[in-house]
């Protein structure tokens, strides 16, 4: 038997451990890509068990067909164990480093991002405008309250912030696990992704608390990943109609930008709550307990971001929106400035683990 590796994380240990007894086996090879992806190995390197926790989409069906499960004296538990790699591998490859900590304490830093950011708006309206405006009826126009230009300032820092903090996080876990691809395999992980394949649990979706297969999850997976997307569509037709046809918000609720604005908000809605939902009924030996509340912080700030969106399109021409449009800023700059730092990435390094899955197969 091999020696432990004193350096090793405890999460690390516990991987390869069962990744040895499951390569053994193989009886759980057909639900998903982790197993085949596991049996191009004989040891496990640091990178390697990186790649296949993220390649895990923990549907939690090898927990229940596996014969060493507990109370067997293997004590097989891969989604949990997996989940807590992934997680690690979170601040692992966080950049900067100084902000890896933030995973560790995503509920509160979420919390205290969101807040200060509405606060920030909220006092920067009062400071720029008489404070009389900020609760003045205004038909619906965002720019008297900010300028326009100030308002691309402000968010498009932020983006282009969280856009490179992503970039260095995924260059590095590419380099550590070693990944490759192709046209080919590209392709494949977009459809995977896109269709949440690897939710399907072999088949039947993924294990509740009482062991029967559900889609739900990717129901409201799906939901919520189509949400953003439809919500980042009206924020890009908007800025065509803004920038290249010289139309200014604000825009009619039958105009294009609005009517994908809904349809995404109502996604954001229903998916965070529904798997938020899902999350409190399902068996606590299939998850990473302690860090639960990275996902209710996401989904809790995607939520909020629909919320006060769909409050500030319905009194957008009450003395409200002034309030409610430093409020609904507010919360979309925090889920920004999160989004290297919170569960959004576990959709980012799944994506490269399946173009690696994909390439290798």
């Amino acid at each position: 038997m091999r020696g432990i590796d004193p350096t090793r994380s405890a999460a690390l240990t516990e991987a390869d451990r069962l990744m040895t007894i499951c390569n053994a086996c193989r009886y759980c090879e057909g639900l998903c890509a982790v197993f085949p992806a596991m049996e191009k190995h004989r040891t496990f390197g640091e990178g390697d068990l990186n790649y296949l926790a993220n390649l895990c989409h923990q549907c939690g069906a090898c927990y229940s067909d596996c014969q060493y499960s507990p109370p067997h004296e293997f004590n097989v538990n891969v989604p949990s164990a997996l989940s807590k790699v992934r997680n690690d591998s979170y601040e692992q490859y966080a950049w900067p480093r100084a902000f890896a900590g933030a995973f560790a304490r995503n509920g509160l830093f979420i919390t205290l991002l969101a807040s200060g950011s509405v606060a920030a708006f909220i006092a920067g309206f009062v400071a720029l405008r008489d404070p009389a405006v900020l609760f003045g009826h205004h038909a619906g126009d965002f720019y008297k309250l900010m300028p326009h230009n100030a308002m691309v300032a402000i968010f498009g820092t932020v983006f282009i912030y969280a856009i490179l903090a992503l970039t260095m996080s995924l260059r590095a876990f590419w380099r550590d696990i070693n990944g490759a691809g192709s046209g080919a395999a590209v392709a494949e992980a977009t459809h995977d992704a896109g269709h949440l394949t690897y939710l399907g649990g072999g088949g039947g979706g993924c294990t509740s608390e009482n062991e029967k297969p559900s889609a739900q999850r990717r129901i409201f997976h799906h939901l919520t990943f189509y949400g953003f997307m439809f919500c980042f569509a009206s924020t890009s037709v908007a800025t065509v109609y803004h920038y290249a046809l010289g139309w200014h918000a604000p825009y009619p609720l039958t105009s294009l930008p609005v009517l994908l604005g809904i349809i995404g908000g109502v996604g954001l809605l229903a998916g965070p709550a529904g798997l938020f939902l899902l999350a409190q009924k399902r068996d606590p030996v299939l998850v990473d307990r302690p860090r639960l509340g990275m996902d209710v912080a996401f989904l809790t700030m995607l939520f909020l971001t629909a919320l006060t969106g769909f409050a500030l399109m319905l009194l957008r021409d009450s003395s409200a929106m002034g309030l409610l449009l430093a409020i609904h800023l507010g919360v979309v700059l925090g889920l920004f400035l999160s989004l290297p730092y919170g569960k959004f990435v576990h959709g980012m390094y799944r994506y490269l683990a399946l173009v690696k899955f994909n390439k290798e197969g």
